[in-house]
């Protein structure tokens, strides 16, 4: 199984990042998906999470209302549209795949290698 984050890189505050998640070896029509954030010297925190179908999803506060999470289970992928960004949103963002069914940040199964991003003021 293999989770390829990507789509990370420099930009200005208040502007704009899609992040990808390119999913092999399992089908995703089984699997809910989250992204994650790890900022340095933080820990890593959950930042929204969607359900196998896609129509119920979740995000963290910090992030409601700037960053929506989508997925195309045909293509085996989930994204993250992320508008607004600040300062405070720059980490390295991972994705993540789990059977279970809850929006729990616990119980992730398989995890990609994170892509930086980073925002400048």
């Amino acid at each position: 199984v293999q989770l390829q984050a990507s789509g990370g890189g420099l930009v200005q505050a208040g502007g704009s990042l899609r992040l990808s998640c390119s999913v092999s070896g399992i089908s995703l029509d089984y699997y809910t998906m989250a992204w994650f954030r790890q900022a340095p010297g933080k820990e890593r925190d959950v930042v929204s999470s969607i359900s196998r179908n896609g129509v119920t999803t979740w995000y963290a506060e910090s992030v409601k209302g700037r960053f929506t999470v989508s997925r195309d289970n045909a293509k085996n992928t989930v994204y993250l549209q992320m508008y607004s960004l600040r300062a405070e949103d720059m980490a390295v963002y991972y994705c993540a795949a789990k059977r279970d069914s809850s929006f729990s940040p616990l119980r992730y199964e398989f995890w990609g290698q994170g892509t930086l991003v980073t925002v400048s003021s």
